[in-house]
């Protein structure tokens, strides 16, 4: 069987919220294969805290170059401390340009509760419009559906479960088992 002929790995979804003086990062647990759902608990959202730096990173893509990603970025922190945005930009031309990277699969979400930045391997880092960020398969349903809350009573860990909650229910590829970390300037 050759690599066009196996089914590709899917899915996740992935929300980082701001709102008054927190930012929630929220993830499903859902692991696909083709249209087989392979795992239901996986921990895509987490906290890293190089010397004593705290972070709060999820990701969307594939889960081992994921966890290549989040390594470089701790390195990256641990040389900048207590710059995020320096640090993030460092990962993301690196991304870009080394042989290595360029062919990692996978998308991030980083807060250190006062920004929050969406890294891509395009060389992208980017501070989201309205302090919504989504990624993954089920990224533009709870993108949409945190938009529309945003301006409502609820706090970020709540509009954050209620546009999971939906985007669960749109994607296929997403669950509402979540991970929810939750961060203060």
């Amino acid at each position: 069987m050759s690599n066009s002929d196996f089914p590709g790995w899917h899915g996740t979804t992935i929300i980082g919220i701001r709102k008054g003086d927190e930012v929630v990062v929220a993830g499903d647990g859902q692991v696909s294969l083709g249209q087989t759902v392979i795992k239901g608990t996986a921990r895509k959202v987490r906290r890293i805290a190089p010397g004593g730096y705290e972070v709060v990173a999820g990701f969307a893509g594939s889960t081992a170059d994921a966890f290549a990603l989040l390594e470089r970025l701790e390195a990256k922190l641990e040389a900048t401390p207590g710059q995020l945005q320096r640090a993030s930009v460092e990962l993301a031309k690196d991304w870009r340009t080394d042989k290595y990277l360029q062919k990692l699969e996978a998308m991030l979400i980083v807060t250190d509760g006062r920004d929050l930045y969406v890294i891509t391997g395009a060389g992208d880092v980017l501070e989201p419009e309205y302090g919504i960020a989504a990624i993954g398969s089920g990224g533009n349903y709870a993108l949409a559906a945190a938009r529309a809350l945003i301006d409502s009573d609820m706090d970020a860990e709540g509009i954050a479960r209620r546009a999971m909650s939906i985007a669960s229910d749109i994607c296929v590829y997403t669950n509402g088992n979540l991970t929810v970390e939750r961060i203060k300037a």
